[in-house]
């Protein structure tokens, strides 16, 4: 008695001897390696599409860490460059705010 396998049971129910009996047949050929090939490219862009999605994650991720940190530094440059703050900063050096307007001064064409 012949011991039970997959294969046993697949050929019991299958019947694949009728259509070997000959040989393989070529005409069936063709549609094999069509269908192979398209297995093999279905695989191969299921495998290219995932790493597409890993490398547009990892991207996602790294944006919104500089996006933070331009946030970040945009803050501490605002404060930096108030009127109040850069006074408080060079007072140690002896620069004062200026208590008059600011003036013009024009210069003519000739002049120059």
């Amino acid at each position: 008695m012949k011991g039970i396998s997959i294969f046993n049971i697949l050929d019991r129910y299958t019947k694949m001897d009728v259509i070997f009996q000959d040989g393989l047949p070529v005409k069936y050929l063709p549609l094999i390696l069509y269908l192979m090939v398209v297995a093999l490219f279905y695989i191969g862009n299921t495998h290219y599409a995932e790493k597409t999605i890993r490398k547009i994650d990892k991207i996602k991720l790294e944006t919104e860490d500089l996006r933070a940190d331009y946030t970040t530094l945009k803050s501490d440059y605002m404060e930096a460059s108030k009127q109040s703050e850069v006074a408080r900063n060079v007072a140690p050096t002896g620069l004062v705010e200026s208590s008059s307007p600011p003036y013009q001064i024009e210069v003519y064409g000739e002049e120059y």
